[in-house]
């Protein structure tokens, strides 16, 4: 409907009035009832092939349900394992958390519950940087600036964000700063199959979907990571981008000779060649290739962050919504962006939470040209989340709704474990 006035412009109704409606919902914050309780969960559902595919030489399943991966010496999961957190305000109203949960996630539940939980109590959803800056300061002192306990941090602060959303009935991406897009492009991550004819193929069913981005994982590269792309060059044709995952494989000097070779396929990033710790390594090898170098999904804060930028490490950075939160999330975005990087989220195993709050961060950048899928993750547990958010034709799809756009289906309930059970 539209509005006509004598010596006025065109008026939109229905838009200001939404308009007003949002300036009321944001002006009635100082009434929004307070967080009064905090909960964990962990989820565990199974699979019929491990992440990453299947056994490789020389790897078994220990009594704990993991495997070590002996291309990079990494401990896995053998299911699709994730911590969730539910946080109630006084009014009922609730909001979703996950965070990394994939090994030992008791340790990341205890957190929550003995150390975070209770620290919630009486806060303020609309203070989300606020509580996530408060909770960092917890331990920070006592060299808690990583690993778990940073992983908790992260599961509660993205439930806040959450909750905080739906009180004032508005999605995330717009409390982060505004949206850009509704839609992000999405490069499929990981070839399972036996053989590289296999995993061609695999690549080519994605084709016909209407992707045209791809990334192989070096640790499961057992034909040899150079060979891959070769084949994968040739097979997919010159038109889409090839990236590759060396999983943190190599020395400096050797990622920089295994990149020489891999020129030819024109990949269009080589994520991960050094050690975590590494930094001048890192920095070297993104002096002298001649390829874009992505980095940053192990990394929990803009501290980890700040130092591998000023050295102009990379020139994509990957931050894990399951291991930062979408505070410091939008921190890091903001600063790649000052640093003229972008901006390629990872996505790793989960029921899917964090993965609609790090389509919501990444839908308010101006400098994120794409997003990790992990379809034989993403697609599975949808089944299990009740969400429009979804990943086709090349894109996500991002969720709809106050908060996330996102809430645990009652299916998933029958795959979570005790927390007093070994």
């Amino acid at each position: 409907m539209f509005l006509f006035l004598k010596g006025l412009v065109c008026l939109d109704v229905p838009h200001i009035l939404d308009s007003m409606n949002r300036m009321n919902s944001i002006s009635s914050m100082k009434h929004l009832p307070k967080i009064e309780k905090v909960e964990t969960f962990i989820v565990s559902i199974p699979r019929d092939t491990p992440y990453l595919g299947a056994l490789g030489p020389g790897e078994k399943i220990n009594a704990k349900g993991y495997l070590v991966r002996q291309g990079n010496g990494t401990i896995y999961p053998t299911t699709d394992r994730s911590v969730l957190i539910k946080i109630t305000a006084e009014d009922g109203t609730v909001g979703w958390g996950e965070t990394y949960g994939i090994i030992a996630p008791k340790a990341v539940t205890s957190i929550i519950d003995d150390v975070l939980g209770p620290e919630l109590v009486g806060r303020e959803a609309s203070d989300p940087v606020v509580i996530q800056e408060d909770l960092y300061n917890l331990m920070r002192v006592r060299g808690c600036f990583g690993g778990f306990y940073v992983d908790a941090i992260a599961g509660v602060d993205i439930a806040v964000w959450d909750l905080f959303g739906k009180l004032v009935g508005m999605p995330v991406v717009k409390l982060l700063g505004g949206q850009r897009q509704s839609r992000i492009p999405a490069y499929v991550s990981g070839l399972p199959g036996g053989s590289l004819e296999q995993r061609l193929e695999v690549a080519r069913s994605f084709m016909a979907k209407g992707f045209d981005a791809f990334k192989y994982h070096s640790v499961v590269s057992f034909d040899g990571i150079v060979r891959e792309m070769r084949v994968l060059r040739e097979g997919l044709g010159p038109d889409v981008s090839l990236m590759v995952d060396l999983h943190w494989k190599f020395t400096a000097q050797e990622a920089i000779q295994l990149i020489e070779q891999l020129m030819p396929y024109r990949p269009y990033f080589v994520e991960a060649p050094c050690q975590p710790e590494d930094i001048e390594g890192q920095a070297h090898v993104g002096a002298l290739i001649k390829v874009p170098l992505a980095l940053g999904e192990e990394w929990r804060t803009v501290y980890e962050y700040r130092p591998r930028m000023e050295r102009r490490a990379m020139s994509i950075v990957q931050p894990e919504m399951g291991h930062i939160g979408p505070s410091q999330f939008m921190q890091i975005g903001r600063m790649a962006n000052a640093f003229h990087m972008k901006v390629i989220p990872h996505a790793s195993i989960g029921v899917g939470i964090y993965q609609a709050a790090s389509l919501h961060a990444a839908a308010a950048l101006p400098n994120c040209p794409m997003h990790e899928y992990q379809h034989s993750v993403f697609d599975r547990n949808l089944q299990h989340v009740v969400t429009g958010m979804r990943c086709e034709a090349g894109a996500f799809v991002l969720p709809e709704g106050p908060g996330l756009g996102i809430e645990p289906a009652e299916s998933l309930w029958q795959f979570v474990c005790s927390k007093n059970s070994d």
